[in-house]
């Protein structure tokens, strides 16, 4: 018997991927059997210098983590989706604002394509902490370091996301 990959897809900007993001992919990867970090891009606002950047700074983080892929894609997120096989959507949640928005992109993929969004909400201690924040931090010259994902702070959390995805496949 036969059974369907349980693929989703974690969108966003990522610019930069912070340790909010890396607390969403770690509550995500045991719901799932693969999940692609998909970094939305806008060729009008991004180089391709940067784009690839931000993938690769995001790809350091999951080295040697089968369950994790990072692309970039500058097409409708359903569009991403359906090319990757991915029934599902994953997104973090912060604030009863980011709902209001999450419920309404859901309502609208799912007519478009059928595909499902697994909304997931932020550790409190990091419901505060967004993109916007620390890219504004970095502008006036603060160290950021303390909430942008880095490689070594995720080596038991690629440990254990590698150990599920291992056992999924036995």
């Amino acid at each position: 018997m036969e059974t369907t990959k349980r693929i989703a897809l974690f969108t966003g900007t990522f610019d930069p991927f912070t340790i909010g993001h890396q607390s969403i992919v770690a509550r995500a990867l045991p719901l799932f059997d693969q999940l692609i970090i998909a970094v939305a891009v806008s060729k009008l606002k991004h180089t391709q210098a940067e784009i690839s950047a931000r993938v690769a700074a995001i790809e350091a983080v999951y080295a040697g983590n089968p369950a994790v892929t990072v692309k970039a894609y500058d097409d409708l997120t359903v569009e991403m989706a359906a090319r990757e096989g991915a029934h599902f959507i994953v997104r973090g949640v912060r604030s009863v604002n980011d709902f209001e928005y999450e419920r309404e992109q859901a309502d609208i993929n799912r007519q478009l394509s059928g595909v499902e969004t697994v909304l997931l909400f932020a550790e409190p201690q990091l419901s505060s902490l967004s993109s916007t924040m620390v890219r504004e931090l970095q502008f006036f010259g603060k160290d950021v370091s303390a909430w942008v994902a880095k490689p070594t702070h995720n080596k038991d959390i690629q440990a254990i996301s590698a150990d599920n995805h291992n056992k999924k496949q036995v």
